[in-house]
C-alpha cells in the first residue's frame, strides 16, 4: 500500500550553506554517518553534495578543501519532492532520473530527503538493499 514521502523521509537533514567550505560538508557527512548533505542559498534549495562530489569534483582534481566552496562542486539541477506526495511517485522518480536522494520541500523550505535506502527498508525490508540500509553505520 503506498505510503507517502513524509511517513519515510529522514527529517531535519544536514543542510549547509552554498558558500560552506567542501571541508565542513565532509565533516558533517562523519559526524551524522551520512552521505549527502543539502546545499541552501538565501534560505532555498540550491543543490546537494554527496562524499562522490567531494572525492571527484575536489580531491581527485587537487583542489584546496578548506577554499573549495559547496556551491564550486554540489549538483544544482537538483529533483525535489513534497512530503505529500507518495513513496511510488519517489520511486518512479529516481528510477527515471537514476538518483539515489532527492530533497522533500514544503513551502520553499527543505524539510526533509528520501534515499534509495529509505525507500527499500520500506517496500522491501527483507531485499539486500533494504537489510544494507537497515543496518548500523560502521564508524
Amino acid at each position: 500500500m503506498p505510503g507517502t514521502v513524509r511517513d519515510i523521509m529522514t527529517v531535519d537533514p544536514v543542510t549547509l550553506q552554498a558558500n560552506a567550505s567542501i571541508l565542513d560538508a565532509a565533516r558533517r557527512m562523519r559526524e551524522r554517518s551520512i552521505g549527502a548533505v543539502v546545499v541552501e542559498k538565501d534560505g532555498s534549495l540550491y543543490g546537494i553534495v554527496t562524499d562522490r562530489d567531494i572525492v571527484v569534483r575536489a580531491v581527485a582534481e587537487g583542489r584546496n578543501p578548506e577554499n573549495t566552496n559547496l556551491k564550486s562542486i554540489c549538483s544544482k539541477e537538483v529533483t525535489s519532492l513534497s512530503p505529500d506526495q507518495s513513496d511510488t511517485e519517489a520511486v518512479r522518480i529516481m528510477r527515471e532520473k537514476a538518483i539515489r536522494r532527492l530533497p522533500v520541500v514544503e513551502n520553499g523550505k527543505v524539510v526533509g530527503i528520501v534515499s534509495l535506502g529509505d525507500l527499500a527498508v520500506e517496500k522491501d525490508p527483507n531485499s539486500a538493499l533494504g537489510e544494507i540500509s537497515a543496518a548500523r553505520a560502521n564508524a
